[in-house]
């Protein structure tokens, strides 16, 4: 089983439904620099490794950078960590942090996975799932049926997400995961940041089937 990284992934969900942030994979930390006054500052920084699952349990998360010096101090740190790759770099976004996933079930094909997510994903274990292709109604149901789902409606005067969004993300992600069925084991986006606006893939992970060669 292969590792796809958070550099690799993005690519994976390049259809228009699938919105991301706009991020590039550098391996130089003048190329990243430059990026970052492309898109302004302040930006998030993510070690690229296909040896790390979880970036944030290896302190490969920098958020909230301000500066060429704060990023080169950044790169630099990173460049220490096993495995490294390049640095994913990234506009900051605000909005309510979700995971939408997916596992392939030897017996029940893809599942599809909807939660509140971040760095909290495993702490709240607030998910919903349902059997791939999803229609509207289905992911109308996952939402109800998450914990904190008023909060993804409106809560005590907060601003609903744009609910419609982040349907039409569910959708084309089902579709996409029937689509490499074959070839994945599991996918995650964790986060997808969404806001009364929109819904983007902040960062994505992919673990690909072992391909055996037969002659």
């Amino acid at each position: 089983m292969g590792l796809g990284t958070s550099g690799q992934a993005p690519h994976f969900h390049g259809r228009p439904e699938c919105s991301s942030i706009h991020h590039i994979d550098y391996g130089a930390v003048e190329e990243a620099v430059r990026f970052a006054h492309k898109i302004g500052y302040p930006i998030v920084a993510k070690v690229v490794s296909p040896r790390i699952v979880h970036k944030s349990d290896r302190d490969g998360v920098a958020v909230g950078i301000e500066s060429d010096g704060e990023l080169t101090e950044t790169f630099t740190r990173f460049s220490r960590i096993e495995g490294f790759t390049g640095v994913l770099v990234e506009e900051m976004m605000s909005g309510i942090e979700l995971i939408v996933g997916a596992k392939i079930d030897y017996q029940f094909g893809p599942i599809i996975l909807l939660g509140i997510g971040g760095t909290g994903v495993e702490i709240y274990r607030d998910i919903t799932m349902r059997m791939a292709p999803l229609r509207e109604r289905d992911v109308e149901s996952m939402i109800k049926g998450l914990r904190a789902g008023q909060l993804l409606e409106g809560y005590r005067g907060s601003e609903p997400i744009n609910l419609s969004e982040l349907t039409r993300l569910l959708i084309t992600f089902s579709d996409l995961v029937m689509d490499l069925e074959e070839f994945i084991e599991s996918i995650d986006f964790n986060p997808v940041i969404c806001s009364s606006t929109t819904c983007v893939v902040a960062d994505a992970r992919i673990m690909l089937k072992e391909i055996t060669e037969t002659g």
